[in-house]
């Protein structure tokens, strides 16, 4: 990964990176494509801070991260994206195995975002037998409410009847548990963090509505756990079709990176 300043802006070259397979694979909801003079744009958030980013044309590599400063693209973005990890290597690895392999083929720009974990949590929860457009309408809802997506100490003893105009359902409930459980000290980012993969996959599951596969995205995109291994409908099909006797051993401690290549190839390539 390579990059410039220019003209207020940071110009950067990176070929293992694409807008549509990173921000529009639905490990974040806070991300929209909108109409520009280059191939692809989008708009969105890291916490309070805001970008709007730019790829040049269809797989050059060329990406432009509009009126931000060097300061802040070193500090936030650059983590944020992930550019520390070579992800060309990691698809070497993944290359390995025949499946993984044409998975990388096929989605080769995607890239694990490093996404703040109580955003995370409350997003998942949200997302909990729901589509992505409606996910963004209730996260887009939530932030107008709070002038910006709430951490859990904006939303301490915030009630479900409160919670009403999100048009959230049955999630209102649970993010009542969730608030209150970081509110009392049951549960924290620190105290997570300190726990091993499996330790805080089950203290997660401690909130009301977190089951196995929304603690599992959790600690993949929020705690960047990456052996971390969701498992949906697709991922066990997956499972059950070309690994049953386990994942191979190229993805070990990259697990979930690995699922984000599966899960996009098989979700919307047609082979199954």
């Amino acid at each position: 990964m390579d990059y410039t300043v220019k003209n207020g802006d940071i110009i950067l070259s990176e070929e293992h990176f694409s807008l549509d397979d990173t921000l529009d694979c639905g490990q974040a909801f806070r991300w929209e494509a909108v109409p520009s003079e280059h191939y692809r744009t989008y708009m969105g958030f890291f916490k309070d801070k805001a970008l709007t980013i730019s790829e040049t044309e269809r797989d050059k590599g060329i990406f432009i991260l509009h009126g931000i400063s060097e300061r802040d693209f070193l500090d936030v973005w650059y983590d944020y994206f992930d550019f520390g990890t070579d992800y060309g290597e990691l698809k070497r690895r993944f290359s390995e195995d025949s499946v993984l392999s044409d998975a990388c083929g096929y989605a080769k720009g995607i890239r694990l975002l490093k996404q703040d974990t109580e955003e995370c949590i409350i997003s998942f929860i949200l997302s909990q037998n729901n589509n992505i457009p409606r996910i963004k309408g209730i996260i887009g809802r939530l932030c107008d409410m709070y002038g910006g997506f709430p951490d859990m100490k904006r939303l301490e003893g915030v009630t479900a009847e409160e919670l009403a105009p999100l048009r959230a359902g049955f999630r209102a409930k649970y993010i009542e548990d969730c608030a209150g459980k970081f509110s009392d000290g049951s549960l924290s980012v620190d105290s997570l963090k300190k726990l091993s993969t499996a330790e805080a996959h089950k203290a997660l599951m401690t909130v009301k509505g977190i089951g196995p596969k929304v603690a599992m995205c959790v600690l993949l995109f929020g705690m960047y756990r990456t052996d971390a291994y969701p498992v949906d409908v697709w991922i066990k099909r997956v499972n059950e079709k070309y690994y049953p006797n386990g994942l191979p051993e190229c993805v070990k401690g990259v697990e979930g990176i690995a699922q984000q290549y599966l899960f996009h190839y098989i979700r919307t390539s047609g082979i199954m």
